[in-house]
């Protein structure tokens, strides 16, 4: 079975709609996927009628943004409730803050030579309350700046570049209270993105589980295929869960599309295993 469990729509980051999203994912062959946006579930009802109409088995799910030592994590939430009252008012309260980034952001890329940053961003975004990094990124390639969005990012939006602007998110106890009480599971995303020292990353790791975390994401776009090993041995060191998932955003800007993402290492329990 193929499974895909962090995906994204345009009502977070992504650039096609949650069904065209599950359209894209089941002529890829995936079976079961999730549709993972950023601190964002309203995309959760459109993207589960298409999976149901497509006969693919949907996970509702969501991604959010938390600050921990000093850095931006991603907490995957899977199985969740996304009607939960404390769910529903952490994501927005989290969200609060991207308009006012995004001008500070826009504000840099201005003193960096790039005017008209904001309106340009804008222009890729469909969820006005989610503008994010991610859209600055596709506009500075529409204007040739860079050749890719992740070209974009390494020169102009993270730390010690000229548009990068800290934010503060949610706290990790925050975010896996969140899933925990909308009955879901939370996982670490991609955690061999963080650039964190062995100590502060098994702190992370430790401080996660007990608080009830319980899965890391293993296989995903955003890791190299060293990196499928070596979380794989983390999931097992620690007793975690194993997920899996492209990270996908758009057609042909992720690493890895749905067709070519291995599948777990072996000796790994996944973290769908026991979901009926």
């Amino acid at each position: 079975m193929k499974v895909d469990l962090h995906c994204h729509s345009n009502v977070s980051d992504g650039v096609l709609a949650p069904a065209a999203v599950a359209a894209y994912a089941r002529r890829s062959g995936v079976d079961m996927w999730a549709l993972t946006d950023h601190d964002e579930v309203s995309g959760i009802q459109a993207a589960r009628q298409s999976a149901e109409e497509l006969g693919m088995r949907f996970v509702s799910g969501v991604e959010i943004s938390v600050t921990w030592a000093g850095e931006t994590v991603h907490i995957v939430g899977l199985h969740i409730d996304e009607n939960n009252p404390a769910l529903v008012a952490g994501l927005a309260a989290t969200r609060s803050g991207r308009q006012a980034r995004a001008r500070d952001i826009a504000a840099l890329l201005e003193q960096a030579g790039i005017p008209g940053a904001y309106e340009g961003a804008l222009n890729y975004v469909a969820n006005p309350d989610l503008v994010s990094r991610t859209h600055f990124a596709r506009y500075l390639v529409e204007l040739g700046v860079c050749g890719s969005t992740s070209e974009v990012f390494r020169k102009f939006l993270t730390e010690g570049k000229p548009g990068y602007v800290p934010h503060r998110w949610a706290t990790l106890a925050q975010a896996v209270g969140w899933i925990r009480g909308a009955g879901g599971i939370a996982v670490i995303a991609h955690p061999g993105r963080y650039k964190f020292s062995a100590t502060a990353e098994g702190a992370l790791f430790d401080e996660f589980s007990q608080l009830g975390g319980k899965a890391i994401e293993v296989v995903t776009g955003s890791h190299t295929p060293d990196q499928y090993a070596t979380y794989a041995e983390m999931a097992r060191r620690y007793g975690f869960l194993a997920s899996r998932g492209t990270d996908f955003h758009a057609p042909g800007e992720a690493r890895v599309e749905f067709a070519e993402l291995p599948s777990l290492p072996a000796g790994l329990t996944p973290v769908w295993h026991d979901w009926k």
